[in-house]
């Protein structure tokens, strides 16, 4: 069996979901994960699939015809590591909307050795005065020798220069 990685990106419109199922379950693949939404006005996302070796050209035929009607479909063969070790933790955070913010925080993981395992973001108005927030949700792979409180003690290090609240949870 073979698992692949479809990487979508076009003009949203009703429909793109189903001709993207279609394709896949026309090449006989399943439909494994995904992450599909409208971004910047665009319809974007991946999704997961799996399906037999012999499924792969139906497939990319099927993904051709779909391409055709203005939905750029790219696919990578995906790559199944073994499991990393390490705590996983989420993280959120809010705060006033401000350029730099992700480029502080993404920093702050990357020199701790921290893997973003999922990331979303939004801004969103405040309830009260309208004012644009900026929300940031991710889930956090620790590597082995690194606890939850060193990550928190990090990101509190930056959180009051760039005026954000965060949390960290332990994942379920």
């Amino acid at each position: 069996m073979a698992k692949l990685i479809l990487s979508v990106t076009g003009s949203d419109r009703p429909g793109l979901t189903q001709a993207l199922a279609a394709a896949v379950l026309s090449a006989g693949g399943n439909w494994l994960e995904s992450h599909l939404s409208r971004l910047g006005g665009l319809y974007v996302g991946s999704v997961l699939v799996e399906l037999v070796d012999a499924g792969i050209e139906p497939l990319r035929a099927a993904i051709r015809a779909v391409d055709a009607h203005g939905l750029e479909v790219r696919i990578t063969p995906s790559v199944e590591g073994a499991n990393q070790a390490g705590e996983i933790i989420h993280f959120n955070l809010v705060g006033a909307d401000q350029p730099g913010i992700v480029h502080q925080v993404t920093a702050a993981l990357t020199a701790l050795a921290v893997n973003i395992e999922t990331f979303q973001s939004e801004v969103a108005a405040e309830p009260h005065s309208g004012a644009p927030l900026f929300h940031m949700n991710a889930r956090l792979r620790l590597p082995p020798a690194l606890s939850a409180a060193d990550v928190q003690a990090a990101l509190e290090g930056i959180s009051a220069e760039i005026m954000v609240d965060i949390s960290l949870t332990a994942a379920d």
